[in-house]
């Protein structure tokens, strides 16, 4: 049996988005195996207390920062393989430092402003904590606004996925996990 040396992540920003998250993961591999792809990874809406999230100025992306009286809401992604965790840390780049964190998952999800979440199991996960905080505006980065407005610059056309916001995994059997990894 092969021991599952996968790490879960927190993530935020841009990455909640599967096929951002896909492109970066995965770059270079053909649409073709999207399915045995998708199957490697859960992302379930989360929270992380004690960190609040701030557009980085003249950028499209998010940071966070701690601030004990915010909480910042995202997804929360499993089955992280080493190879996956180098091209994130390289995604992310000298801007972030790669915490260990705890965050709760969200067995319902509320409005922007977090009326009506409902927690659940807490998670340790890692989350790329921003590490030049007076490069931060002071305002809350959009991620519908980047949906809609700038996601298609940070994809590759050809991972595109039906109702991406909440995709249910598919089976993957373990060879195919072997390979893709």
């Amino acid at each position: 049996m092969v021991e599952d040396s996968t790490q879960t992540g927190f993530f935020y920003g841009t990455l909640m988005a599967p096929e951002v998250f896909f492109t970066v993961c995965y770059r270079g591999i053909p649409k073709e195996n999207i399915a045995v792809l998708r199957g490697l990874h859960e992302f379930k809406p989360a929270i992380l207390h004690g960190f609040c999230r701030r557009r980085v100025r003249h950028a499209d992306y998010p940071g966070i920062i701690p601030d004990k009286n915010h909480e910042v809401r995202g997804m929360i992604v499993t089955g992280l393989t080493p190879a996956n965790m180098h091209h994130l840390d390289k995604f992310e780049g000298s801007e972030y430092e790669r915490r260990k964190v705890k965050a709760r998952l969200l067995s319902r999800v509320g409005d922007d402003d977090g009326r009506g979440n409902v927690e659940d199991e807490e998670v340790e996960c890692e989350v790329y904590v921003f590490n030049k905080p007076s490069h931060l505006e002071d305002r809350e980065w959009d991620y519908k606004e980047f949906r809609e407005e700038k996601m298609k610059k940070w994809t590759r056309e050809d991972y595109g996925f039906e109702d991406t916001d909440h995709f249910a995994p598919q089976v993957v059997d373990e060879d195919e996990k072997i390979a893709a990894v």
